[in-house]
């Protein structure tokens, strides 16, 4: 039986939601006002939300690149593609929707793309975040287009910090 738990964080509170399998959903602020009504993870005897709620935070302090957390995540094939083809986006770039459908058939996916990104039911988690429209314009995220910037710059900076501490 899956269970939620609010997370408080700086950029608001999110709600995370784990299966007797894995992470199920992470709703960002902008998605949900079910947060406020949800005990916080502390307070839930969940591991699986307390290691998400770890790795959350860590992602949004800038020392955590990538989840290590186990995913229940339900869709259709198609939508199944475009989300494992999302996390191979590496922390730090983004990809246009076209360039993505392109590694999966064509250009002519780009809208379809879109439409599975859209319905990812973990944000961030798998970076949706990271996907832009063509000529770098930014398009559709859950949890809205400052969010997303916030999202991406947060990357860049710890990316920049990553790379100038390694040549050292």
């Amino acid at each position: 039986m899956p269970i939620s738990a609010a997370l408080a964080t700086s950029l608001g509170r999110f709600v995370l939601t784990a299966d007797e399998t894995g992470l199920l959903r992470l709703l960002l602020p902008r998605e949900s006002s079910a947060a406020d009504s949800l005990a916080p993870v502390e307070q839930v005897a969940q591991p699986l939300l307390t290691e998400a709620a770890r790795q959350l935070l860590a992602y949004l302090d800038g020392s955590l690149v990538k989840f290590d957390l186990p995913l229940s995540i339900y869709g259709t094939p198609f939508q199944r593609q475009v989300w494992a083809q999302l996390q191979t986006i590496p922390y730090g770039r983004t990809m246009t929707y076209g360039e993505l459908a392109e590694r999966i058939g064509g250009r002519q996916k780009a809208r379809a793309v879109g439409g599975a990104a859209h319905a990812n039911p973990l944000g961030i988690v798998i970076p949706c975040h990271r996907l832009i429209g063509a000529g770098g314009a930014l398009t559709g995220f859950g949890g809205g287009l400052p969010m997303k910037q916030t999202l991406l710059d947060l990357e860049q900076h710890t990316w920049q910090r990553m790379r100038s501490s390694a040549s050292r």
